[in-house]
């Protein structure tokens, strides 16, 4: 968790709601005593790339194309 002072929260402010949105947590503090806290809002989940990667392949695991090749298809689609 990222502890700011409430000046460069003001300052700062789009870069730490970047960050929040990528799913950190951050406390203002004015004179060092916290006074708030930026939190991503309930159910923001973030998908990293290779995770992302990760679930188009277990999706399409078990799909295919039946009798029909890839190839095929790519001379099909040129065709027209």
């Amino acid at each position: 968790m990222k502890t700011v002072a409430a000046y460069e929260a003001r300052t700062h402010l789009s870069r730490l709601l970047e960050d929040v949105a990528r799913g950190e947590t951050i406390t203002i503090t004015k004179h060092g005593v916290p006074v708030a806290k930026l939190v991503p809002p309930d159910g923001l989940t973030r998908t990293t790339g290779d995770a992302a990667v990760r679930s188009f392949r277990e999706a399409r695991r078990g799909n295919t194309l039946g009798d029909i090749s890839l190839q095929e298809l790519i001379e099909e689609g040129r065709r027209y």
